[in-house]
């Protein structure tokens, strides 16, 4: 049977102090048990993430109309189609959750706005607007100086 317990150095160089331990071996043994516990202290590498823009789009088109959606990150090897299933399972999470069970989430607004971070990040989802934000639909053009300036004939003078 293996029992785990956290002590600090400064623990462990009190305790030698007291039982009179020498310095010399009070060091080696503070170096050494530094050497030995700082692999388990470093951090895993950070996740590389994309950005993915989840719309709301309940009639099932785009152009003309407004729209509301929510920034979410997800990691960078990942495809973007999966972020809506990230968002489902992290809600069935939430609502299997004592807190869900009172107020359990029913559509993907709620759960970006009321699902805690931990239900997210288990998921590999973070959400980075709670509240949905506008989506304004373009064409990806800019369009030349003529089209702005209305009725008026283009010279060399104008551009």
């Amino acid at each position: 049977m293996t029992m785990t317990m956290k002590v600090s150095l400064e623990q462990i160089a009190t305790a030698a102090k007291e039982i009179s331990m020498p310095a010399d071996k009070l060091l080696a043994l503070l170096a050494r048990l530094q050497d030995e516990l700082a692999p388990s202290i470093e951090k895993a590498p950070a996740i590389k993430k994309q950005f993915v823009l989840l719309v709301s789009d309940p009639q099932g088109f785009l152009h003309g109309h407004d729209f509301a959606g929510w920034v979410l990150q997800i990691p960078e090897e990942e495809s973007p189609v999966t972020a809506c299933d990230r968002i489902h399972r992290a809600a069935y999470d939430f609502n299997a959750s004592k807190r869900g069970r009172l107020l359990p989430v029913q559509t993907i607004g709620e759960a970006c706005e009321s699902v805690p971070s931990k239900f997210l990040k288990e998921q590999g989802a973070w959400v980075k607007t709670r509240t949905p934000v506008s989506v304004v639909v373009t064409d990806n053009e800019i369009p030349r100086v003529e089209k702005l300036v209305s009725g008026a004939n283009p010279s060399k003078d104008n551009l």
